[in-house]
């Protein structure tokens, strides 16, 4: 490397440094998308009607721990902490470095843990914190466009963590998802948010009370 060149390093560090606090958390979620496409379904978080939309269904007096695939800067986590009971756990799973950072930085909260890794492996990921099931589980991920195998690999980790009355809560662009989810669960409710860009499906996975 020249000198010249050496010595625009700092310089150029601190450009970017600046731009990412100027940008804020929508900067973080931009880099993201161009740096790993195909596994951060938007380009803009989802919306607040999305996000009340989606977690409308859940019994949150009977949830000790929620799990989120795909939290990117966390647009999901204050809303499910906000509700989430005192004793509960939040468990988010994200593949992308930069997001799990970015949220071990800015969300202090005790029943908050961001864990770097992939969604396939969430029995031993949960088994990790104590649990042996998750009450409900949200998913971002877009599953049309995850690597092959990936898709499947996640809707039957996830059906096999998702205790008996508990759900699997996707929004998506497209119904591919539906795909994987059904040989894992009873009832698959759908729905639809215009008011989110872009507008996206929305599905819960149910699993059939335990009536044993």
């Amino acid at each position: 490397m020249s000198l010249s060149k050496s010595a625009d390093a700092p310089l150029l560090q601190r450009a970017k440094n600046k731009l990412r606090r100027m940008l804020g958390p929508w900067g973080v979620f931009f880099t993201g998308f161009l740096k790993h496409p195909v596994m951060v379904g938007s380009v803009i978080p989802s919306s607040r009607f999305t996000i009340a939309k989606m977690l409308a269904p859940v019994d949150w007096d009977n949830t000790k721990l929620f799990v989120e695939y795909g939290p990117g800067i966390g647009t999901f986590c204050q809303p499910v902490l906000d509700k989430l009971r005192r004793d509960g756990t939040l468990i988010v799973i994200d593949t992308n470095p930069d997001f799990i950072a970015y949220l071990r930085r800015t969300i202090k909260d005790s029943r908050f843990h961001a864990v770097h890794g992939s969604a396939a492996d969430v029995a031993e990921i949960i088994g990790s914190f104590g649990f042996d099931h998750a009450d409900y589980v949200l998913s971002g991920l877009p599953f049309s466009t995850l690597p092959d195998g990936v898709g499947p690999a996640i809707g039957k980790a996830t059906g096999e963590v998702v205790r008996p009355g508990g759900a699997f809560l996707v929004y998506q662009f497209s119904a591919k998802c539906r795909d994987y989810m059904a040989p894992y669960f009873d009832r698959i409710d759908q729905g639809f948010e215009f008011w989110n860009i872009l507008p996206c499906k929305l599905f819960w996975g149910w699993k059939a009370e335990d009536k044993s």
